[in-house]
């Protein structure tokens, strides 16, 4: 059984006991939403099969992306920008999947 869900705008397919980087979030559980469930031949795709429909996890620990550089360098002006960014994530593990 494996379910796609939505968080932190972007799609993720997860099936129990995984683990996963995803925006942070705040808490010891999180309560996904399902976009889709798969279980074997049944499939619940439509805003009415999903209506109950859950996929728990629990927060594991935080986490940082890959640093990323960026700079901006004008000719003729002596203009030089640099900065970076980290993202950070939230580690989690997918406890249990739900066809409601």
């Amino acid at each position: 059984m494996y379910a796609v869900v939505k968080t932190g705008g972007k799609q993720y397919k997860v099936s129990e006991g995984e683990r996963l980087d995803i925006e942070r979030v705040s808490g010891e559980t999180v309560e996904l939403q399902p976009v889709l469930v798969v279980d074997g031949s049944d499939v619940l795709s439509t805003p009415a099969q999903l209506s109950g429909a859950s996929v728990t996890a629990r927060v594991v620990g935080e986490a940082k992306g890959p640093k990323i550089n960026a700079s901006i360098y004008k000719n003729k002006t002596n203009s030089r920008r640099h900065w970076g960014h980290r993202q950070h994530y939230t580690t989690i593990e997918i406890t249990g999947i739900s066809k409601g």
